[in-house]
């Protein structure tokens, strides 16, 4: 899907034609956007097949031959997932997002759609497609205060799915538990590797800044900053947590087994003395049936009294 977009006085409208300015979206383009992209627009085959690799980490990159640049930056996605046992999950993982940055126009690449994107095309967030460095700025800055806010959405369902824990201990919340901490590890793995982009930006060599734009680019790298700083002690308190509940689960099998163990032992006591006497000798003490029965009811009170006293039962 390629899309076409462009401001005029203050209102950024959807085109249907081309034009210089514009602001150009692909979203998950087919081979002859593709095409498009490189034939018609120039835009550098490298740039594209980059945008478009889910692998691709954040980074900066240059084409001194055509004047075009390369953001690849990574943003928060959500989505909802089967996490087992008929209930349903939020994953959240992160995404590359390439912003091509040439004459005329600025080219938003990415496989998927995303929130960011539709909060500048619904004109929820205002920009200029004109000011091309004020658009990625812009860009940059909603794109990390989404991880802010999803930061906040893991911590919240942390502390939900830790409440149902104290209350039953399900694999399915475990499982909650663990995709929650793989996600909090792909968010600290993107911040900072957008971290080292905008400081590669700020350096003002590759991207010209602007004197009114230094502003915003601080706003960014604070916003960035303070979700890496979240991000870190969201994934250090649910980590401890995750070792809290291996230990309680584990003592809590310990103790079954424990339990299990003296209740073997307890059982045991009557096979033992009927064994005995079930044996085909002579001169075993008071070969009645009732002797033995009392005996062992005996044995097995003393045992039960003995492993109450050192708490074995507990």
């Amino acid at each position: 899907m390629i899309e076409f977009y462009k401001t005029f006085d203050t209102q950024t409208q959807k085109i249907d034609t081309l034009q210089p300015g514009s602001w150009i979206n692909v979203v998950s383009p087919t081979e002859e956007e593709k095409q498009f992209l490189i034939d018609e627009i120039g835009i550098v085959p490298e740039f594209v097949q980059s945008s478009l690799d889910a692998e691709e980490s954040s980074h900066l990159d240059f084409d001194d031959d055509r004047n075009q640049t390369l953001v690849i930056i990574d943003y928060p996605s959500a989505e909802e997932i089967d996490g087992g046992y008929n209930k349903k999950t939020l994953q959240y993982t992160t995404l590359p997002l390439g912003i091509v940055l040439m004459k005329g126009y600025i080219i938003t690449i990415s496989l998927y759609e995303n929130l960011n994107i539709e909060d500048i095309a619904t004109g929820k967030i205002k920009i200029n497609t004109e000011m091309k460095t004020r658009f990625l700025l812009t860009l940059l800055l909603r794109i990390s205060q989404r991880f802010l806010i999803y930061l906040r959405q893991i911590d919240r369902l942390s502390s939900l799915t830790e409440k149902r824990l104290y209350k039953s201990m399900q694999n399915k919340e475990l499982i909650q538990m663990f995709g929650l901490e793989k996600s909090l590890v792909y968010f600290s793995t993107s911040l900072k590797t957008d971290e080292i982009t905008l400081n590669k930006i700020m350096r003002g060599k590759v991207i010209k800044l602007y004197e009114e734009d230094q502003e915003l680019l601080d706003d960014v790298l604070i916003e960035i900053h303070q979700a890496i700083e979240m991000c870190n002690i969201y994934s250090n308190i649910l980590s401890g947590t995750m070792d809290a509940f291996a230990s309680i689960i584990s003592n809590n099998l310990n103790i079954v087994m424990k339990i299990l163990a003296v209740v073997t032992i307890v059982m045991s006591i009557p096979e033992i003395i009927f064994s005995f006497y079930g044996m085909n000798v002579t001169g075993m003490p008071l070969s009645t049936w009732w002797f033995p029965t009392l005996l062992a009811v005996v044995v097995c009170i003393i045992a039960i009294f003995i492993f109450k006293k050192k708490n074995m039962f507990r």
